[in-house]
């Protein structure tokens, strides 16, 4: 019999040993978390810091990762290469991205978050500065940068929404992963515009791959400064019971059987899909409908801007108009001519506020099912559910939606070669494969709703120390 002063030790474990593992619950301290990590005694003024710090980040990563996006019609111009082998930019990026997730999601578990995204940031600014100096011989130099600069992204990715976990707790903790991910639509819209009009402005399409990383410096210095490194597990266990280790193969039994994660990661595999083919191939895909519909001619030398829309149809619109004017009933046919082009400027505006409510309300879902993860999964095993998810959606989401829908769209090309108009038809249908992809993702998260509040009462058990996981 134990005494009335002394608890008994809980664990989480999917072994019934008596080994203590990390992921386990127990009442003793350990001394290497005491040690090296910092308590609860963080200021709320602080945490408030390392969270627009982390935004901040974030924003930078997703500038960047859209940013090809923008100049993509430059690159395609510049290396002579397809619609398919354009796609492969994205897709050799998220592959690396994915595969590394899940070891920076195990280091994140058992080691220095801090010091891990640190190492990962400053990959990420080297590979990204040095992807802008590639020959045009030398393709697949760009390719191997690209696929680097997933390294650096992976280990921010995985562990960064763990920190903001244990900063802060119920709907203080939704408000600020919301904020954190706010700022990947946000982000990616800034790749697509600064990407495009640094390239125009400087008629050459290798800044606008300089930018991210001249701001990638004032946010290591941020990092290194004003980012604390709290306990895991911090805000939900205050008092409570400590996390300690299990193994990784126990880590991954746990969330396999955790429903809401299974269902709400295959949810977020299909959102990926479809936001990773429309982000990729939407300025192309407009620049193809303009030149369709006559309101841009179709680039043929750098830099090829899909922000610069009109310029070349303005200029000769407002020569016909001079001449034609110059005659009564000429100036009817010209009063026909300007609402023509109206018509057309406002059915791309339409067009695009469409585009831009669909990206921003599917990207919105991020913040919900990032919240759901930290739910659901206790903190010591949040990092390796991040890793996890993240390999699971890229693997089968838009690592290979980009490449997918190019070769669809490369695959139509033999129909009609030569014509421009076929050129935004063949994107057009290729593209009508994401609306399917998302009906199937909403299926998901229906399943997703029928298990979160089971899956969140649990996880909170485990974390309290009141029941054990056989």
């Amino acid at each position: 019999m134990t005494s009335n002063q002394q608890r008994p030790r809980t664990r989480l474990s999917l072994r019934s040993n008596t080994t203590v593992h990390y992921g386990s619950l127990s009442s003793e301290q350990p001394d290497s978390d005491a040690s090296s990590m910092q308590t609860n005694s963080i200021s709320q003024k602080r945490s408030y810091i390392a969270v627009a710090v982390l935004c901040y980040i974030n924003l930078l990563n997703y500038m960047d990762r859209y940013t090809i996006a923008g100049v993509l019609l430059s690159i395609q111009n510049y290396f002579g290469i397809p619609d398919s082998t354009s796609g492969l930019l994205q897709t050799v990026f998220i592959c690396s991205f994915m595969l590394l997730a899940p070891v920076f999601g195990y280091l994140g578990d058992r080691y220095d978050r801090k010091l891990i995204m640190i190492a990962g940031l400053i990959v990420w600014i080297i590979t990204t500065l040095g992807s802008s100096f590639v020959k045009k011989s030398h393709f697949w130099v760009l390719l191997l940068t690209r696929a680097l600069v997933g390294t650096g992204e992976a280990s921010y990715s995985t562990i960064a929404p763990t920190i903001i976990g244990d900063l802060f707790t119920g709907t203080q903790r939704t408000l600020m992963i919301s904020f954190f991910y706010i700022f990947i639509p946000v982000g990616s819209g800034l790749g697509y515009i600064l990407g495009a009009t640094i390239a125009n402005a400087t008629g050459d399409w290798r800044w606008a791959l300089r930018f991210s990383p001249a701001l990638g410096g004032l946010g290591l210095l941020l990092l290194v400064f004003l980012i604390p490194n709290p306990r895991r597990g911090a805000s939900d266990n205050k008092g409570g019971a400590t996390m300690e280790s299990t193994s990784y193969i126990e880590d991954i039994k746990y969330l396999l059987k955790n429903r809401s994660f299974v269902w709400s990661s295959l949810g977020v595999t299909a959102m990926a899909f479809v936001t990773g083919a429309l982000a990729f191939w939407t300025p192309t895909f407009l620049s193809r409908a303009q030149i369709k519909q006559g309101l841009r001619l179709p680039c043929k030398e750098e830099p090829c801007n899909p922000l610069d829309r009109y310029k070349e149809i303005r200029k000769v619109n407002c020569r016909l108009e001079n001449v034609i004017s110059q005659r009564l009933v000429s100036r009817v046919i010209a009063v026909i001519w300007s609402l023509n082009i109206c018509l057309c400027f406002d059915f791309f505006a339409i067009l695009q506020t469409f585009i831009a409510i669909g990206e921003t309300l599917l990207s919105l879902n991020w913040a919900i099912l990032a919240d759901i993860l930290l739910y659901v999964v206790v903190p010591t095993r949040r990092a390796t559910a991040e890793a996890l998810q993240i390999m699971v959606c890229h693997l089968l989401g838009d690592a290979g939606s980009p490449y997918l829908i190019g070769a669809i769209s490369d695959a139509l090309l033999k129909y009609n070669p030569e014509s421009s108009h076929w050129d935004f038809r063949r994107l057009e249908y290729s593209i009508l494969l994401c609306p399917f992809i998302g009906v199937l993702g909403g299926l998901f998260f229906l399943m997703t709703s029928l298990y979160i509040k089971e899956d969140r009462k649990a996880a909170e058990l485990l974390t309290s120390g009141n029941t054990i996981l056989l």
